[in-house]
């Protein structure tokens, strides 16, 4: 390079030039605009980075209305003792609540251990841990280092419950910085590490379909958490990262590596000894694993019994109903929500009628079986297609028009599926869900009422196993025709409470017909002419039953069957309407025979008897008595409200009646060792439905059997079967029992009558004694039964006396002659019988009645024994 003075002189004069000038100063413009540029970049991606940021956070939800408490708990039941009977849990609801200080340090600590081992020192996020996560995610490419802390894992589960779905990068950015900020502000609120890890080991899915700790101890170990060791301890919190490849049920061999992590990270932070180590390693906990399952399996069912499922329908209409939720609410709180529910079942009533409901030998000796099948299909061109068991039906009945879906056996019914199913599968189809199950029939259900209180003690829905929850339950799903049990509930309950009718009340059993001219015709075959209502109901005489609810109006016998608590009847709507537009209703006269147009449930029905049982005030059935929620509060209180349907004095007057149809008409065979009994039978003319509904002073009980299918039923043991199951399973309820009868109310009064008329007896009147609600008396004699003699007919004779009460003659019980006079012609007629010994044929003139009084009319006795 020239350093010379003229080099140096042209040098400065290029840097003073104006070119020169002008140049430099266009370059140092461009640097100074490229400068504030990059600078002014540089603020607004900052600016606007951090209002991404801020808004990001702006939309996090609210601390002060987080709620970290755990989500789905299982709900439990208990029976009418307070002890626990059933489990409720949805797929991911399987939790059992427990607080820090049941569950074992060694349990929290191997879990703070493996998953957050900065976990007490931490302001809710472990900045360590980020940076560890960070630099190890720049040099390998992995992102698999984890660096959510216990807190944030927490907010995952129970406040960004929607993480799952992310499906791009700016979602899961966004959710883990309002974790994140969330985690710390979480943190300085609750100050306190315990309450949040509480909330975490209560949260945690550990594989099976158990989440929270306990409810894994049980799964695993049938056994609570608070009694698990250090082995049991680590093998639990070594399930949290992978549930299904750590499931020690399923992949013990993965979860033994698994286990030794945690005890290994144990050991370094300090948490436990070399000699506890050396112990829980050797630990053979998968044996007891394996064990604990078969004892699970044993001592548990996944069915619900048929209590359960009506149960659970109750809280569900309940939760909607009362505490206005949605349904898709009402069944997430019931399986999900923590719910203690307290049921009404009596566990010791329920076991009776299990096990005589499981004896073979209280059923008739043949037995059919009814086929239920569902099938569906994926055709060739990807349509899925249901198949029912009516259209199976229809299949076959193209061959044969009796085919019925009824078999002698489960092999014979198969082999009808699978020729139905082979036809379907012809095109190509495959089978995409298929049901078959075999009911074994005739069939039966029966239902408890404690009829004090409206309780439902016990219910049962069919005879043979239960295989699924919430399939067909005859007691509370059913309807059918309830027969001669209709007659108290639908006419005579109305004819003594409201229409001055007695249980003397006599009707004419002759031959009658219904207004479309078809004949009513009697169990017996047979008329008997004059009938009490007494009679009538111990003999269940339906001409009689017809007349009598005639006179109440079938409007007023409706009335009283809604009131009963009935909700099946016809009532001439518009949703009783079919598709031709022809309308139904049962305010008609087959109504007092229990001829229905759709029948009625077995609960019900025992419930309209209870609320006979219970001196005319009728309760709907109470499953459960209350239900609290997760925290402990009453959600509902179900309190028995009853309703008046009749007066204490009419149902006494029915129970007296029921009494005699057990110890003298139709119910015999349901006489009690040691107990009265009121009830009625009730059987539809073709002997397709069979019922008994009778009570005691404790218990209502209803009976129901017959086909599915409601075939007849045949001749034999089978028509008698369920009164056999109703007597055994009431005489086992009953037994130890303290004797009592049938309260009689005030009102009530007794007095004797003709049993035949029903009126005020005279001398030679079949006497019997019968009640009264006061007033409702008799005041007119018996007008049938009497007899004329002349004084000196006998000595013994005596004049009537219209107060006095009439008492045969035990030596001449029927009236006729046996005086001892020989002598006198007696002939009455003109008063001029000759002399004899027995006395003068005085009686002259017409035979006349005696007056109310009891005085003579005219100059003639009429003289009785």
């Amino acid at each position: 390079m020239n350093y010379g003075k003229k080099s140096a002189s042209k040098k400065r004069n290029s840097l003073i030039s104006r070119s020169s000038m002008m140049g430099k100063r266009a370059h140092v413009s461009f640097i100074r605009v490229l400068f504030i540029g990059l600078i002014a970049l540089c603020v607004a991606v900052s600016s606007l980075g951090i209002g991404s940021i801020r808004g990001i956070l702006a939309n996090t939800p609210d601390v002060n209305e987080v709620d970290i408490m755990p989500l789905g708990y299982a709900t439990f039941l208990y029976d009418c003792n307070g002890n626990q009977i059933r489990k409720l849990a949805a797929p991911n609801a399987n939790r059992l609540p427990v607080s820090i200080d049941q569950i074992p340090e060694d349990l929290q600590h191997a879990v703070v251990a493996i998953e957050d081992e900065r976990f007490y020192e931490h302001n809710g996020i472990d900045v360590r841990g980020i940076l560890r996560a960070g630099v190890k995610a720049l040099t390998t490419g992995s992102f698999s280092e984890g660096a959510s802390t216990i807190t944030q894992q927490l907010l995952k589960n129970n406040v960004f419950t929607n993480w799952t779905n992310e499906s791009t990068q700016v979602e899961r950015f966004t959710r883990k910085l309002q974790e994140q900020f969330l985690a710390v502000e979480i943190e300085k609120k609750i100050g306190d590490k315990n309450v949040i890890l509480e909330n975490y080991l209560n949260t945690i899915n550990l594989g099976a379909g158990a989440y929270g700790v306990q409810a894994a101890a049980r799964q695993y170990f049938n056994k609570d958490v608070w009694d698990l060791n250090l082995s049991e301890c680590a093998t639990l919190a070594g399930i949290t990262q992978a549930p299904t490849k750590y499931n020690p049920i399923e992949n013990p061999k993965e979860n033994a590596k698994r286990r030794k992590e945690v005890l290994d990270h144990m050991l370094d932070q300090g948490y436990i000894t070399q000699e506890q180590y050396d112990d829980a390693i050797n630990d053979d906990v998968y044996t007891r694993i394996q064990e604990a399952q078969v004892s699970n399996t044993q001592s548990s069912s996944k069915t619900y019994s048929y209590f359960e499922d009506e149960l659970t329908k109750q809280v569900i209409n309940d939760l909607m109903n009362i505490k206005g939720y949605t349904k898709t609410q009402a069944q997430n709180l019931l399986y999900s929500g923590g719910l203690k529910i307290m049921t009404t079942q009596d566990p010791g009533i329920q076991n009776i009628v299990d096990e005589e409901y499981s004896d073979p030998s209280n059923y008739p000796d043949y037995v059919q079986y009814a086929l239920d099948y569902a099938l569906t299909v994926k055709q060739p061109d990807g349509q899925e297609v249901n198949y029912s068991k009516e259209m199976m039906k229809l299949y076959f009945q193209n061959e044969d028009p009796s085919f019925d879906l009824l078999f002698d056996s489960q092999d014979e019914g198969q082999t009808y599926v699978d020729r139905y199913k082979a036809n379907i599968l012809a095109d190509g189809s495959t089978v995409v869900a298929e049901r078959v199950s075999f009911a074994p029939q005739p069939q039966s259900a029966m239902t408890i009422i404690d009829q004090h209180t409206g309780y439902v003690k016990a219910i049962i829905g069919g005879r043979g196993t239960k295989t699924a929850s919430l399939t067909l339950n005859r007691a509370t799903d059913s309807t059918r025709q309830p027969g001669s049990t209709f007659k108290i509930v639908s006419t005579y309950a109305a004819a003594l409470n409201e229409k001055g009718m007695t249980l003397a009340t006599t009707y004419e059993d002759q031959p009658i017909t219904y207004d479309n001219g078809a004949p009513v015709n009697n169990a017996s075959g047979s008329f008997n002419g004059t009938t009490t209502i007494r009679t009538a109901i111990r003999n269940s005489v339906n001409t009689v039953a017809v007349q009598c609810f005639e006179d109440v109006t079938p409007e007023l016998g409706l009335k009283y069957l809604d009131n009963f608590g009935f909700t099946t009847l016809a009532h001439g709507t518009e949703a009783d309407t079919d598709a031709n537009g022809n309308v139904y209703t049962d305010a008609n006269l087959p109504t007092a025979l229990g001829g229905l147009t759709y029948g009625v449930k077995n609960v019900e029905l025992c419930a309209a008897y209870a609320a006979i049982a219970n001196g005319g005030n009728y309760i709907k059935p109470v499953y459960y008595t209350k239900i609290l929620d997760h925290n402990g509060n009453v959600l509902i209180e179900n309190n028995s409200v009853g309703r008046s349907v009749i007066k204490e004095t009419t149902a006494y007057l029915l129970t007296s009646a029921l009494e005699d149809v057990v110890q003298n008409g139709t119910g015999t065979a349901c006489q009690l060792d040691n107990m009265a009994v009121a009830g009625k039978t009730g059987t539809t003319d073709a002997y397709n439905d069979l019922w008994f509904v009778g009570y005691t002073p404790y218990y209502t009980c209803a009976v129901w059997s017959g086909y599915d299918g409601n075939q007849k039923i045949p001749e034999g043991d089978a028509r008698n079967f369920h009164k056999t199951l109703w007597r055994k399973v009431m005489n086992r309820i009953h037994q130890g029992m303290e004797y009592k009868d049938f309260e009689v109310p005030d009102g009530i009064e007794q007095i004797s009558i003709c049993a035949d008329t029903g009126l005020l007896p005279r001398v030679g009147c079949p006497v019997t004694e019968e009640y009264f609600d006061v007033g409702t008396m008799p005041t007119e004699y018996c007008d049938q039964h009497f007899y004329e003699y002349d004084e000196s007919q006998d000595e013994d004779m005596e004049i009537y006396d219209a107060n006095a009460t009439p008492t045969p003659d035990p030596e001449n019980p029927d009236g006729t002659d046996n005086a001892d006079g020989s002598g006198g012609d007696g002939t009455g007629g003109d008063g001029t019988g000759g002399d004899g010994t027995g006395g003068d044929g005085t009686d002259g003139g017409d035979i006349q009645y005696p007056d109310e009084s009891g005085g003579d009319s005219g100059n003639d006795d009429i003289y009785y024994y």
